[in-house]
């Protein structure tokens, strides 16, 4: 087995990090959202040109892993001045390649570089329904400090709200 490969996401990137996004998305999200809504969620999100962008701004914290020239997984951080700090916008590892370790590799190399950075403290928002999501942050520490009712899609939800102190 290849070793999976952590570096900084490139403009070259966008199209592999769009494809995982939509495998990752579907296996995560059709049964709340429906297949319709992910689909527009992802072209909405994973727009290239806004992927290529991202891939280049100095705010950002944009990474892949990849294995055997393959994008497997995608993190990506930033700050927020609507958060007023620094956010965990996109972790996603494609479904195939979940529970290899690639996640913690990711979520490791984020926080890695923001530490370079003097950041102290992030957080992210992930759908109370998402079991792997929500498992995942909380076995790497993260702090819910709060739950809120939302509509999302059309589609009546909650979300955890969770912090990180590096």
């Amino acid at each position: 087995m290849s070793p999976v490969q952590i570096r900084s996401a490139t403009p070259a990137d966008a199209p592999a990090i769009e494809r995982t996004a939509r495998r990752s998305w579907h296996a995560t999200y059709d049964a709340l959202l429906g297949e319709r809504a992910v689909n527009e969620v992802v072209d909405a999100w994973y727009d290239l040109s806004d992927l290529r962008s991202a891939t280049k701004r100095d705010e950002h914290v944009f990474i892949v892993a990849s294995k055997e020239d393959s994008t497997v997984g995608f993190a990506h951080a930033a700050f927020d001045a609507a958060h007023n700090g620094w956010v965990l916008f996109r972790i996603y590892v494609a479904p195939d390649h979940w529970d290899n370790g690639i996640g913690t590799a990711l979520l490791g190399r984020i926080e890695t570089e923001l530490k370079d950075r003097g950041v102290s403290t992030y957080e992210l928002v992930v759908f109370a329904e998402n079991d792997v999501g929500v498992n995942f942050y909380e076995s790497h520490d993260f702090d819910r400090f709060e739950t809120v009712e939302t509509k999302f899609e059309g589609v009546e939800t909650a979300e955890h709200k969770y912090r990180k102190q590096l």
